[in-house]
């Protein structure tokens, strides 16, 4: 897999590029994931209101929902078990790409996304001026707004200055969570309402500690990988083989080819259906891959434009 763009800037700083590997075919759909990365992140709770999709509660990925666990029912046969049951449950725990050309940081005006050393694509919580920019340059529709909150008290909306913070932002709230790897109490500021947009870092407060993300260290049949990402590859390919040999024909690697329309993915997936009954895009592109060429044409444009009123200008005054 080719680095992330942007990781050079490190320098020897720079680590191996770590991501995660999805297998959707060992998923039982307990959602620990989506648990313990709220838990962990500090990230809102919402998915409190019954979608009608299976057990899908949360719906998709939101700047409130960082791993999105989808049930999608078929009746159809279920190839892992044989053809002895006629209908399956595919399973998939969803989150960002962390892809290897981002477009969601491509176009950031404020500079909040940038490239970690380790190859994931975070956003800076308190530089994020919250301007949507990167919600419709990612083509996994992944990054949300956290919508800010109304002023508690009219009192309250009119002293920014007692308060120290923008009219009709909710107060930081400050939490404490407790790292499993014996790093003791980690205080951590919760956003709530600020008006941001937000996504999974990869747990990038885990990595600088040299911990795995809480996603994956919660899945208990690991279906959620996590690793140096040319090494998730390999074993993915493998996985997927076998599969295919035992008589799973569909089952097939999602975002692990680096020449693909977003330079291959931090984060893949095994999946045993077409991407679309996941509601995954099929040939999902970099809004911003075109973006040199695109701005060549209109520079080329203006030349000549700019040319003909010249032209025009000067034949008017003979």
């Amino acid at each position: 897999m080719k680095l992330g763009d942007g990781v050079e800037t490190y320098g020897a700083e720079a680590q191996p590029r770590v991501g995660f590997f999805t297998d959707t075919s060992i998923c039982i759909g307990c959602k620990a994931c989506e648990v313990a990365c709220k838990e962990w992140n500090l990230v809102p709770d919402d998915g409190l209101v019954w979608t009608g999709h299976s057990y899908d509660n949360t719906g998709e990925l939101s700047a409130n929902t960082w791993r999105h666990v989808a049930f999608i029912e078929q009746q159809a046969p279920d190839p892992i078990k044989q053809g002895k049951q006629d209908f399956r449950w595919l399973m998939e725990s969803d989150v960002c790409k962390h892809c290897t050309h981002a477009g969601c940081l491509d176009v950031c005006p404020t500079g909040a996304i940038f490239r970690t050393e380790f190859g994931t694509v975070v956003i800076q919580d308190d530089v994020c001026n919250g301007c949507g920019y990167c919600v419709t340059a990612c083509p996994f529709g992944v990054i949300g707004k956290r919508e800010r909150a109304a002023a508690s008290s009219p009192a309250a909306a009119s002293s920014p200055a007692a308060t120290g913070r923008t009219s009709g932002q909710s107060p930081d709230v400050l939490q404490t969570a407790v790292a499993s790897d014996g790093l003791g109490a980690i205080t951590k500021r919760e956003l709530s309402g600020d008006g941001g947009m937000h996504k999974c870092t990869l747990c990038y407060d885990r990595l600088q500690d040299g911990m795995e993300p809480a996603c994956a260290k919660a899945c208990p049949t690991d279906s959620i990988q996590f690793g140096p990402l040319d090494e998730l590859v390999e074993r993915a390919r493998e996985r997927c083989g076998d599969l295919v040999e035992a008589g799973v024909s569909e089952a097939r690697l999602y975002l692990a080819d680096e020449n693909d329309g977003i330079g291959g993915a931090g984060a893949f997936f095994l999946l045993l259906d077409e991407p679309e009954v996941y509601g995954l895009p099929p040939q999902p592109v970099v809004p911003t891959k075109n973006l040199g060429t695109i701005w060549g044409a209109a520079a080329a444009a203006a030349g000549a434009l700019a040319v003909g009123v010249a032209a025009a200008f000067l034949g008017g005054r003979e």
